[in-house]
Formats: C-alpha cells, structure tokens, sequence
C-alpha cells in the first residue's frame, strides 16, 4: 500500500515588498478586465504555451519584489519543479478573464497532468500579472504557480502502486490461475565440493520429471554462474512446481550446496493447463517498457499471448499513483516528502471463460506423451461451450488449436458427405465403387495403402475412408457444392470467441482435379481444430452454433446460427460416424466406456510426398464433441485415435 504523509504548510519566501504590494491587492476593489488585445490575457496563453513547449522567450517575468527575471531562468525553473512529470507537460487553459485591479491582474488557470494508466491530476492555480510601465503586462513568477505547495528547490515525484491482478475464470466462475506453491531451486557456491558432480546429478534428476520439463533446463552456464558469484550468493537453478520437486526432492536435497526456497506464485492448475490459449503472466520485459512506457513499470506483472495478452488491460486494472513534493536535501538531510495526490489502485476485472477444468486436464493428458506438435479441442454440443484447448508437446506457445491453417484430409469427408446427401445426389446404401485408383484429368488419386474394397454401400466407403470413391462423386456436388455446405457447419464464417481464431477456407470454383481433391479435405481446403469441433458440433446437434469461449466480458459480435440441418441428411451422416468407430477406421474407440462414439479419421497430405501427412480425428461421445490434429503425425489410426482414446478415458 502507498504511503500517505500528512500535508505540510507551504513554504512562503515572499519578501517585505510583495507583502506590502499583496495588502494593496486585497485593500482595492477589483475590476472586471477586458479580453482586449493588449489586456493581460494575451500574456497568459503565451505563457501558457511556452509553459507546455519549454520556450518562454514571448513572455515577460518579474519576481514577487518587482525584479526582472529571465524568460530562459523561468524554464529552467518549472521543468526543474516538475520534477518526474517534465518530460509529459501538463495540459493548461485559462478560465474565462482575467481580473484586474489597478496595474494587477489575476487569471485562473486550469492544470491537467496526464499522469500513466491514464489518470489525470487536475487543478486550478492563479497565475498574477503586473503591468509595466511600458504598459505591458508580466507575469509574477513564483513556484507556487507550478503547484500550490512547491517552493524553491522542490520537485514533484510520483509513486506507483501495482493493483491487484484479475484471474481467467472457468466455467464454475473459479480462478483458473491461483496462488501455487513453486521451489526455487539454486546452489550456495561456497558449499560446492565438486561442481561437475553436482551438474551431472541436477541434470540427470531434472530429467526424470514427468511430464518432462519443457524447454528442459539448461545447466550449461551454471558451473560459470558459480564461479563469478560471491560465495555466499543463491544461484538460481530452476522454479519448479511443487508437485514437479516432490518427484525429485530425494535425489537432490542433499546434495552439496543446494538450497530450496519456497514461495507462492499466480499458476495454472498444470504446466500445461491451456497455456497457449490462456498465454502467461510475467515480469514486464524490455520490449513492454519500450513499446509501452506510460502503462508498465519496471517490475510490474504482464499478460504475455493468449487471454492473459489480450486482456491484459483488464486484467492488470489500473495502478495506484501519489504524486509527491520533495524538498532539497539540507544538512539534516532530506524531508520527507509531501502528498499532493492520491490516485488508489482499481483491481482489474476477471474474465469468465467456457473452460471445465475436468475436460482440458484430460486434453491436456492425452498429448502430454505425444512429441510432435498437436492440438485437442473439446466443444459442448448443447449450447457451443469451449470445454478445453489444448496444444502439445509440453506447454506449447503456439495456439494451433484455434489458429492452425491445415488440410483436414478425409475428416472433411464429413462435409463431403453432407453435401452429398442433402443434394440427393447418394444414399446410405447406395452402391459406390472404390477402386485402388481413380484418375481425374490425368491425375490419378490413391487410397491409403492402395486399398480396394470394390462396390459396396457409400457407407462403407465412408467407414473404411475409401478416396477413390469420393473423387469420382466429387462432380456431383457441382463448382461450389463443397464450400456451401461447409458454410452450413460454420466454416469460413465470422466468428467472434474473444480471441482469434481461423475459421476456415473451403475450396471452390477450382478444375476438376481441384474439385476431386477438396472432396477428400486436400486441395486448397484449409481448417483448424476449433473449426472442425465446430462443424462436427453442428452435426451432432443438428445445426451450426459458433462456439463459445469468452463469456464476460461478452464478445461483442457473435455469429449468427446456422440453418436447421435437413433431418434426412444429417441423420444418415450420423450412422455413417458411427459405423466408423464400430467397423470402419477407428474400431480402437468401440470399447471407450460411456456412451457410443461418432467419428471421421483423416490423414492429410501437406505437400507434393504422399508419405507427408498430418493426422486427424474428428467426433463425438455424448455432449463432447473433438477434433484432434497432429502435425505430422503419418496414419491417424497410429496417432490422432490412439489420442482420442486417451482423451475420451479420462473423461470418465
């Protein structure tokens, strides 16, 4: 909390003269004076303005006794009293007309400082004028036309109070980010009796952390660190969770030198726990001073990425800020300083999130062994709700969950599909070759493993994920067939969530060849994760609703809901997922407990290899619906599904 100091008389340095020429003020009758251009309010906005541009050199000044001073002296003066606020000028206006009484005028003058965090400090001072001999008015300066209790030798400083930092909220309107306890880790030079040793073991326990610490801590400095510190100093190894020290506290308690602090710090429920959508919390960095140097201090705490970037205004709330005169150093020493102004620190406002902790503590686990780059995106089919965001390895930076711009490979297949029935174009059970290969154009499309199942029922082709016979029904969902639909399950639409995210493009116009590769999600046909649950969302409930993340402050432009899904279409699709997880490519979930599962595997080449692909699922269990992408991941069946299971299992 500031400190508040008791206000202290201002010091008043007038001499005998100014006292006998204040008496004479005060015995006369004042007159009101007119705004004409040689009255004294011509002086007073020229000083005003050479107050606010440094450059006093229009305007004449006399002290209080009535001796000239120089216009350059009077600068020097009030940059010097204004102390920390120099460099920020305040805002100045005169109110209305000066009053003048004889050869003395006085006018009122508004002072605004723009303080930071956007507060401002405002007030009235008179400022006095006498009118020469030449007829021309000057001002009588004196520091307290500055502030009211500034004298000579004064300067103004400020302080500043931190306000207390506002949490992301769940869904149970809890704070995601709480007060958790953190070991700091470090070493006592002076106690070190064999510094190779001691790296080997550190690094060999940090190691065995589970999960694995990401990035893993580097201990390559660390004997350079010990050997320039004093020897008595803590070097700080490593800030670890209390649940991350316990696994190793045995091997390194004891080891020579070490030391464990333990403090309290503002953390997520995991390392891992949706940190790349919710972003972090830390100490302002050079570029934050730079870029913002009214808003952030040294040492102040700031939202970096995700929510806690973007909101971090609203979050951070606004710091307190006491404005204070501090007088000269004399030979008692210096004063203590005296409070002008007070601004009390206003708390910031939390921000209430879709997120359940149940659920993305399961998305979380279901990538934490997976080693390439990942994403899970859990969505409430009743009524939309982001349930988790999750994104690995580790606690990943980058969101791709919402942000990833992909193919979605035969997932899309699901939208294929739709098009297709809702145009009548094929039934359930209609018979649809699928050969090994079909060449559209010259060019030919393969199945996976060069696959044939022959003429069977589209459903199977959808089940067993058959290309072949998707390219060749490709034309009957005409030039733009595949993108209106899409569109019916929200792709490329407008969404607004209260954070980014891409929503999709869906091949449209394109030749042939093009047409025949967006009906099996490759081609120019791009999505992410978020817009995938969406879409299969939408299929599940029957209708497209934009999901929901950020609920207060409320996005201020939702997208509108989707079109009633045709019952004679979407039904159909529904059995087709099924019979995915019960027949077809995902049989590994047929055993998940709890409710039956839905889905579509896809693998989605990336470039000109075929052995290059990303792997994805997509589906439902009860109210959960998910999609699940990893970044070169090869067979879906080898990785986005095995991820599925792991999620879906720890849902129970």
């Amino acid at each position: 909390m500031p400190v508040s100091y008791p206000l202290r008389r201002p010091r008043t340095r007038f001499r005998p003269a100014l006292a006998a020429l204040t008496a004479t003020v005060l015995a006369a009758a004042a007159l009101t004076g007119c705004s004409d251009g040689d009255g004294p309010e011509r002086t007073v906005d020229a000083f005003l303005a050479g107050w606010r541009s440094g450059d006093l050199g229009a305007v004449g000044f006399i002290d209080p006794t009535g001796a000239r001073l120089p216009a350059t002296e009077v600068a020097k003066e009030i940059k010097e009293l204004s102390g920390e606020l120099a460099a920020t000028p305040p805002t100045l206006r005169r109110s209305g007309d000066a009053e003048v009484t004889k050869d003395i005028a006085t006018a009122k003058v508004r002072v605004e400082w723009a303080l930071p965090g956007k507060t401002t400090w405002a007030y009235d001072r008179p400022v006095r004028l006498r009118q020469g001999r030449d007829d021309q008015w000057q001002v009588i300066w004196e520091p307290q036309l500055v502030q009211e209790q500034l004298g000579e030798g004064d300067r103004l400083t400020v302080r500043r109070t931190a306000s207390p930092r506002a949490g992301v909220l769940d869904a149970a309107g809890q704070p995601i980010v709480a007060p958790r306890q953190v070991v700091r880790v470090g070493v006592q030079p002076s106690e070190v009796t064999d510094v190779k040793a001691l790296v080997r073991e550190l690094d060999a326990a940090f190691k065995a952390i589970r999960p694995a610490l990401n990035p893993p801590v580097d201990l390559a400095d660390l004997p350079k660190r010990l050997s320039e510190a004093d020897p008595g100093a803590f070097v700080e190894v490593v800030t670890l969770r209390d649940e991350a020290y316990r696994q190793i506290r045995s091997r390194i308690y004891d080891l020579p030198g070490t030391r464990f602090p333990t403090e309290k710090r503002d953390l997520a429920p995991t390392r891992e726990f949706a940190r790349a959508l919710l972003g972090s919390v830390d100490e302002a960095q050079a570029d934050d001073l730079a870029a913002h140097p009214d808003r952030y201090a040294k040492g102040d705490m700031v939202g970096h990425g995700g929510l806690q970037g973007r909101y971090d205004d609203r979050l951070r709330g606004t710091p307190g800020l006491t404005v204070l005169v501090q007088g000269p150093a004399g030979p008692d020493g210096t004063p203590e300083p005296t409070e002008v102004f007070r601004h009390e620190p206003q708390p910031g406002q939390p921000l209430k999130t879709t997120l359940d902790v149940a659920t993305q503590n399961a998305a979380d686990a279901a990538l934490r062994g997976e080693k390439r780059r990942s994403a899970l995106v859990a969505v409430r089919i009743s009524d939309g709700a982001v349930l988790a965001a999750a994104n690995g390895p580790g606690a990943a930076g980058e969101n791709l969950a919402f942000t990833a711009q992909v193919p979605p490979g035969s997932t899309f297949k699901m939208v294929s599909a739709l098009g297709l029935l809702d145009r009548g174009a094929v039934g359930p059970d209609s018979v649809v070759d699928c050969p090994k290969t079909f060449t559209v154009d010259g060019r030919p499309f393969k199945n996976s493993d060069d696959f044939v199942l022959g003429k069977v029922p589209f459903r199977t082709d959808f089940a067993r994920s058959c290309n072949t016979a998707f390219a060749s029904l490709a034309p009957k969902l005409g030039p733009d067939g595949l993108a209106v639909t899409g569109r019916t399950l929200g792709l490329e639409g407008s969404w607004d969530l209260g954070t980014d995210a891409f929503t999709g493009k869906v091949s449209a116009n394109g030749s042939p060849v093009e047409q025949a590769a967006a009906a099996i999600g490759q081609g120019t046909t791009v999505v992410s994760p978020l817009a995938m649950a969406g879409a299969t969302a939408a299929v599940a409930r029957g209708r497209w609703e934009q999901p929901k993340l950020v609920l207060d402050p409320a996005p201020a432009k939702p997208a509108e809901p989707g079109p009633q899904l045709k019952a004679e279409s979407v039904e159909p699709l529904k059995a087709m997922m099924r019979e995915v997880v019960t027949a077809g490519t995902a049989k590994a979930l047929a055993d998940v407990p709890g409710g039956p599962v839905y889905g579509k595997t896809g693998t989605a080449e990336y470039d000109n290899n075929p052995a290059h692909t990303h792997a994805w699922f997509v589906g439902w269990q009860g109210d959960v619906a998910f999609a699940v992408f990893v970044e070169q991941g090869g067979s879906s069946t080898a990785s986005a599904v095995p991820i599925s299971e792991r999620f879906l299992r720890a849902l129970r």
